[in-house]
């Protein structure tokens, strides 16, 4: 089965007409996209869009051999026009099943919210979902799951979409995973290939054909990643954003409550009310066992309130205590950690403040846990795949 993306931007396109923001402006040549439509094996096609028989004809298609025309979400604006020989769209309703002559078999899927979904079956037996802008399948269980080959979603604005088919078994990692219905809510280009590889998701110009089925374009999650950044740099963001289209992920706070302290507080607060429902939350410093442990993905934040940890227990702040023992003790324990990175078999996103690059601290101990965290730092990079640094809420790939 061969599937053709005549677009795969927002109903709006990309860029918009008349925007004059970064994304816009930069959305040129291959970043350019029109609102997604699909093309199967030339005899279906889901989504009717203005100048779909053209975006055919520049991919080396025709739109003569459509034997049935679905609709996922309603069009805003002008009505569009039906091209002669094609057959009028409709919108199956939730459940329907439909047998093509050609062979192909289609079942609209419930969305939670508006649109419909379609999981078409080819006649050799590879299967596809796509689903309408803003939208994720509803009921579904691990019983009556349906795995595909190829998974067409708005993998930009509805991530927890792509969590929720995983949680089911509905997107394993020979799934490929294409990013559609892309708004200039994410910058085009490199950005955004690097934050849809993050998902083990992609995107793919408009007009390219692609074979259900053929995983070898499918980017590989790294299983390790660093985040590092300055205060409010944005590092939390990105490493959340890391994982958000994953289920069960488990969120390792290693600040504690800090009761009393009311600014903390509504940290925390923010921190939580950002993060996915399905996730779960640890508050501890125990890291060694987490990284051991076989279970769903793990985000750390941070290491460097861990180091903080550390340093109480082993007696840093105090030079007798750090020379007749502590600094070995505190060697002793970044070992162990790294050594639990190096080994661990979940996924692993973790956070750590960059401060090598401020003002030196004015105390002794400022400086020593300045210098403790950039060994801690660096130790950590060393055994992880991936390892970024968010500046200003940009993210600079170290290594990749």
């Amino acid at each position: 089965m061969e599937v053709t993306l005549l677009g795969t931007g927002a109903p709006a396109g990309l860029p918009h007409p008349d925007c004059p923001c970064a994304a816009c402006a930069t959305a040129l040549g291959p970043d350019a996209r029109a609102a997604t439509a699909l093309l199967v094996d030339g005899a279906l096609l889901l989504d009717l869009t203005p100048g779909a028989a053209f975006a055919a004809a520049r991919a080396g298609h025709s739109l003569g051999g459509v034997r049935q025309v679905l609709l996922s979400h309603p069009h805003d604006g002008p009505p569009v026009e039906v091209p002669a020989g094609l057959p009028q769209p409709v919108r199956v309703p939730d459940g329907r099943e439909l047998t093509l002559l050609t062979g192909h078999r289609v079942r609209a899927v419930a969305m939670d919210a508006g649109g419909t979904g379609y999981a078409v079956t080819g006649p050799d037996g590879r299967r596809l979902l796509y689903l309408p802008p803003g939208g994720a399948p509803a009921g579904l269980e691990t019983a009556t799951a349906e795995s595909y080959d190829m998974v067409l979603a708005d993998v930009v604005g509805r991530p927890d979409a792509l969590a929720r088919l995983r949680a089911v078994g509905s997107v394993g990692p020979t799934t490929d995973v294409l990013a559609v219905h892309l708004d200039h809510d994410v910058p085009p280009g490199g950005e955004l290939r690097r934050r849809l590889a993050a998902a083990g998701a992609r995107a793919v110009p408009d007009g390219t054909t692609l074979v259900v089925g053929a995983y070898e374009d499918v980017p590989d999650v790294p299983r390790r990643t660093l985040v590092l950044g300055g205060a409010r740099s944005g590092k939390s963001v990105e490493a959340e954003r890391r994982l958000e289209s994953f289920p069960d992920v488990l969120y390792v706070a290693t600040g504690g409550t800090r009761g009393g302290d009311t600014e903390w507080a509504v940290r925390v607060a923010a921190h939580r009310e950002r993060r996915p429902g399905s996730w779960r939350t640890s508050e501890t410093t125990d890291l060694v066992p987490v990284l051991a442990a076989d279970g769903p993905p793990v985000l750390i934040d941070c290491l460097s309130l861990w180091l903080t940890d550390v340093m109480d227990e082993v007696g840093a702040w105090d030079d007798a205590e750090w020379a007749g023992g502590g600094e070995k003790a505190l060697r002793e324990r970044v070992r162990e950690l790294t050594e639990a990175v190096r080994c661990a078999r979940r996924t692993v996103v973790a956070v750590s403040n960059e401060v090598g690059s401020g003002i030196v601290p004015a105390t002794a101990s400022g400086r020593r846990y300045r210098d403790e965290l950039g060994r801690l730092n660096a130790a950590f990079a060393a055994e992880c795949e991936q390892v970024l640094l968010i500046v200003a809420g940009q993210a600079m790939v170290l290594r990749a």
